[in-house]
């Protein structure tokens, strides 16, 4: 059975990752979507709401969970029993990136194997930081995120 994990910050989610976790899901026979939980970076959302978001728009997947996880990748999936990690790709420059953190993780645990997916054309400039910066100055985020993540990340800019 084939366990992938799809790490990420997901803060927001937005139509991107769910485009990754859609064609994920079809690919491996169990996605583990690994919510970091990182104290050192200062997030919109909790770790709990952003796990909570992603299982409001995974829900109709039955070979999708979603976990939350701090510390490093390798031990995560050594702790899960995964063996794959997908990662989206929008550009070279996410490739210079990722790709030394695929061939550090492999040094580290050598049964580690990364996915790259190339991000489906229309998500290829899409990222969490784009919709936290466009919904800090009252922009409209419909077109980056689902309609049910609209009033979240709203309501979090008029606090």
């Amino acid at each position: 059975m084939s366990k992938a994990i799809y790490p990420g910050s997901f803060d927001p989610v937005t139509f991107g990752h769910l485009d990754i976790i859609d064609r994920a899901s079809k690919m491996f026979d169990e996605v583990v979507i690994g919510v970091l939980c990182n104290s050192a970076k200062k997030s919109l959302f909790t770790t709990e709401e952003r796990v909570n978001m992603i299982e409001m728009m995974t829900e109709k997947y039955d070979n999708v969970k979603v976990v939350s996880f701090e510390g490093l990748l390798v031990d995560f999936a050594k702790k899960i029993d995964a063996t794959i990690v997908v990662r989206g790709l929008r550009a070279v420059t996410d490739f210079d990136y990722e790709i030394q953190i695929a061939q550090t993780n492999k040094v580290e645990y050598d049964k580690l194997e990364t996915v790259f997916m190339a991000t489906s054309l229309q998500y290829s400039y899409l990222s969490s930081t784009i919709v936290r910066e466009f919904a800090s100055y009252g922009g409209d985020i419909s077109r980056f995120v689902p309609a049910e993540i609209v009033p979240l990340v709203e309501d979090k800019y008029k606090k």
